[in-house]
């Protein structure tokens, strides 16, 4: 049903998706990039969808609370997450990939639509823990394509693979590019 309703989002908008064969992987930890509007969410899950991948996130607490949208929030994939309490993350994620048989975990990488100086660092961590590899999804509003163009298995130097997935993302276009930092972390010479 979800991947009728992924194509029929994507074909009723003028998208389409691009997920090679070799890319469709049961478990891994995907990025999704750039990320400047709320159309980014349809068009992400759409493409996904369309390509047979089932993505999980995590979302507030709240919004599954919620008796008019809980249901579809978890529906969609949600994964609900109580911010009241101190959380580790990127534990919580390690241990629910580790316990999966299938599972692909889309991480919110900028945490926010606006411009910011730097990705969130807790995909890096959570996909280098658990030896999975990072799906590096993407959605590409100059091409009207939601994909996956690459995985990568981490090397743990951090520089090295940031810097390679920074290479991808530097060729996609957002929605709206005033607010994507295609910078995507700092520097070791940068943090002093």
């Amino acid at each position: 049903m979800k991947k009728f309703i992924g194509k029929l989002i994507l074909k009723l908008f003028g998208w389409r998706h691009k997920v090679p064969e070799e890319y469709r992987i049961s478990k891994g930890v995907m990025i999704g990039a750039p990320h400047t509007s709320n159309w980014d969410i349809v068009f992400s899950l759409a493409g996904m969808w369309a390509a047979g991948y089932r993505p999980k996130f995590f979302i507030k607490k709240e919004w599954i609370d919620n008796p008019f949208v809980g249901w579809l929030i978890k529906w969609l994939g949600g994964i609900p997450v109580d911010r009241s309490k101190r959380n580790n993350l990127v534990d919580h994620s390690v241990e629910m990939l580790n316990s999966a048989d299938k599972l692909i975990l889309l991480v919110p990488v900028e945490g926010t639509r606006k411009r910011v100086k730097a990705w969130k660092k807790g995909f890096y961590y959570i996909a280098l823990r658990s030896g999975l590899p990072v799906i590096l999804a993407y959605l590409d509003y100059k091409k009207k394509e939601a994909g996956v163009g690459k995985i990568m298995k981490l090397s743990g130097d951090f520089e090295k693979d940031m810097l390679e997935i920074e290479e991808f993302y530097k060729h996609i276009t957002a929605k709206y590019p005033e607010k994507y930092n295609p910078k995507i972390f700092l520097r070791e010479k940068e943090q002093n």
